[in-house]
């Protein structure tokens, strides 16, 4: 709570500047909402085989609630980005069977419903979403961001590219350990394969609260002198 305390007094201060952010309202992937707290990872992952269609039917009942816990958070904040942190539906953690049966049915019932209450959904894909890309793909064009971790932007940018935008990835362990060349190779790579043809935000891929100054700067700066559409 401290740290979101801090937070928020930055966000204040970046808004009364004059700069958008990058978040207004939150809410959770209805399966998220089940696996992270109220059944954990073990009971969720028990409940898929053991009672699927109670995950089912608690999800149903879910899905309005995020929506409406979107929407109002994105009102309040008068910012039209609604963040969406996944958790579950990473690889690896089920199937892509089990992705299409429990995790994505839900989840585009909720980015769908707050897109039409006229908002834009951020969904950040924590790890990697390499095997998710193909079913993600189904979306109204132009209406979501997708922030990215570990997925390969080249893949996201081929499957991704022309139905959304793309943001990521930065990986946190080069702002942490690397050099500044390592950061501005990385962030050339990235330019020259997802900044293609536009469509793009060049970010860290997760939280950098452990990363070098200079290394961030290092990121802006790069972006800011080879970042421009060619």
């Amino acid at each position: 709570m401290k740290w979101r305390e801090a937070l928020t007094s930055s966000d204040k201060s970046v808004m009364a500047a004059g700069f958008p952010i990058m978040r207004g309202g939150h809410c959770k992937a209805p399966f998220d909402v089940l696996g992270d707290t109220l059944r954990g990872t073990r009971g969720i992952m028990l409940d898929m085989y053991r009672q699927p269609d109670k995950i089912i039917e608690a999800m149903e009942r879910l899905t309005p609630l995020m929506i409406e816990m979107g929407v109002s958070g994105a009102r309040s904040a008068a910012t039209p980005l609604v963040l969406i942190p996944l958790h579950k539906g990473a690889d690896g953690f089920m199937s892509d069977e089990q992705y299409k049966t429990f995790y994505w049915p839900n989840l585009r019932k909720v980015l769908l419903g707050l897109i039409e209450e006229g908002f834009i959904p951020l969904p950040f894909a924590e790890g990697s979403y390499n095997s998710r890309l193909e079913i993600i793909r189904d979306l109204p064009k132009g209406k979501v961001v997708w922030r990215f971790d570990r997925t390969d932007m080249t893949k996201a940018k081929e499957v991704l590219g022309d139905r959304a935008c793309i943001y990521g990835n930065v990986p946190t362990a080069i702002l942490s350990t690397g050099t500044t060349d390592d950061v501005k190779a990385y962030c050339k790579q990235l330019i020259d394969v997802a900044g293609k043809g536009g469509g793009f935000i060049l970010s860290s891929g997760a939280s950098i609260d452990t990363a070098k100054p200079e290394n961030v700067r290092a990121m802006i700066e790069f972006t800011k002198e080879y970042g421009i559409y060619r």
